[in-house]
């Protein structure tokens, strides 16, 4: 018996005769789609149309895929994409087959269509210098995959769009018995040039490090494009192309807003340096710039894994996926905005599917803490920004609405501590999370105490200020004592 697992992301046009073309195989006993925080409706679709639906862990395509591993029932897996079309109706039993005759551990759907830019510029020619025995594979990048489950438990699932060569290349390193199968003609969404540049460089990530991992190349410099790669999506020019075309902001804390506790404590906790932590984390006379590089050199030497578990591991806040996705659905453009590290961020921001994250970049070099981090350009001065502090998270509205796209009725922020106040005081439409003090409690328009949901309550429907009355007034906001810690 075989479960079908369909990792989907907004293919609310597509997920409804996908599902049933599964269904409509005979060997097929159980279709699951993997919901990645898609705010169509695509799990709604998906259940009318009979399948298991389940939330991702967090955000990725590759998270996604593992998780309908661990949850599927049977031990012959078959991976479809969401958004395919013009199925023929024996493609399934096509793929399947050298499975189900023993001829094969791992098989790869081959198909007609023009070859993707991504394959052709980036795929097929490192796959030929660092792993030319799969230059016969037509569609190395293709997510259309039939496995057995013992195999596919012995493979690194990555989070990104480097996932599906990733898996090619670990199965064949491990010696699983490799097929193709043609499948003949089918239609994929195609992706805006923005996503293909991330996903060219993802991939080819994923094969350089694989190429470094079974000594195909020197592994440090994989290590270090990685670094580039991460500091690369840090940047403010990545930021603002992600929030290119919308129309409607919400930014909201990671401490204590998102996350169920606070990151660099419960980091320090499973490092052992809570004492020398406790010495200068709220230290009152020194500067948030000053706290960020004594933070920072305290974990010098720990193992990038550390940081990443952490993150991963950490309760997120009750209400936290759902109220990011309702804000989503609603039109918004959802960021996290944290005087945190961008290695924790990032996670946190794919665990509750946000849209893109802003911290500071602590470097790794062999995958461990340098000790050394540079600060968010998006908290830097801005004269839209904050009058008082160097770098502020008010300086990240300023970077953020300088082209008057933003309606500032349509702009939220959420958040918790002293560090959120100077942000919270200058918009119209701000919550203070269960306020860390009574000064964050009086800077936020509304408080709330309960859920993270309740803020969903309070959004505008016709908002009628204007960006052009914001911006007039942003030299005359800081009427507040404002505290120093940035």
């Amino acid at each position: 018996m075989i479960s079908v697992i369909i990792p989907a992301l907004n293919e609310s046009a597509t997920i409804s005769s996908v599902v049933k073309f599964a269904h409509a195989q005979a060997q097929v006993t159980e279709v699951l789609v993997v919901d990645d925080g898609s705010i169509d409706g695509t799990p709604e679709i998906a259940r009318s149309a009979g399948a298991r639906t389940i939330t991702s862990t967090m955000l990725g395509k590759g998270a996604s895929m593992h998780d309908g591993l661990l949850a599927a029932q049977n031990d012959l897996l078959v991976y479809l994409d969401g958004d395919l079309r013009s199925l023929h109706e024996d493609s399934f039993s096509r793929l399947v087959a050298p499975l189900l005759s023993g001829q094969a551990d791992f098989v790869k759907a081959s198909f007609k269509r023009n070859a993707g830019r991504v394959t052709t510029l980036t795929a097929r020619p490192l796959l030929q210098t660092f792993f030319p025995e799969l230059n016969h594979i037509e569609q190395p990048l293709g997510g259309m995959v039939a496995a057995q489950r013992r195999w596919l438990e012995r493979l690194r699932f990555e989070d990104d769009y480097g996932v599906d060569v990733g898996l090619l290349l670990d199965a064949t390193h491990l010696g699983a018995r490799i097929a193709q199968a043609n499948i003949g003609y089918i239609e994929h969404d195609s992706h805006p040039l923005e996503v293909l540049s991330e996903m060219a460089t993802q991939v080819m990530r994923v094969i350089l490090d694989r190429a470094a991992r079974f000594g195909r190349l020197r592994s440090d410099q994989i290590r270090e494009m990685k670094e580039v790669e991460r500091a690369v999506h840090a940047g403010l020019p990545v930021i603002l192309q992600k929030v290119a075309n919308a129309e409607k902001l919400a930014l909201l804390d990671m401490d204590g807003t998102l996350l169920d506790g606070r990151y660099i404590v419960e980091l320090a906790r499973r490092t052992y340096k809570t004492n020398a932590l406790n010495r200068f984390i709220d230290h009152e006379q020194m500067s948030a710039e000053s706290r960020t590089r004594f933070i920072a050199t305290l974990f010098q030497g720990i193992p990038k894994e550390t940081f990443t578990q952490t993150a991963l591991e950490m309760p997120l806040m009750p209400g936290a996926v759902e109220t990011v996705v309702n804000l989503r659905k609603r039109g918004y453009r959802v960021g996290i905005v944290t005087d945190s590290f961008f290695v924790a961020a990032e996670i946190v921001r794919r665990r509750v599917f946000a849209d893109f994250s802003i911290a500071h970049v602590l470097r790794f070099r062999n995958e461990k803490a340098t000790g050394e981090v540079t600060f968010s350009q998006s908290m830097a001065q801005h004269p839209l920004g904050c009058s008082r502090h160097i770098r502020c998270k008010l300086n990240v509205l300023g970077h953020l609405v300088n082209d008057e796209r933003f309606n500032p009725q349509e702009v939220i922020y959420v958040g918790d501590g002293e560090n959120d106040v100077c942000l919270l005081q200058a918009l119209p439409l701000s919550f203070a999370f269960r306020p860390k003090s009574e000064r964050v409690q009086t800077a936020a328009r509304y408080v709330i105490h309960d859920h993270l949901t309740q803020i969903l309550e309070f959004l505008p429907k016709n908002p009628p200020k204007t960006f052009q009355t914001w911006k007039e007034g942003a030299s005359n906001r800081y009427h507040h004592d404002v505290v120093k810690a940035a």
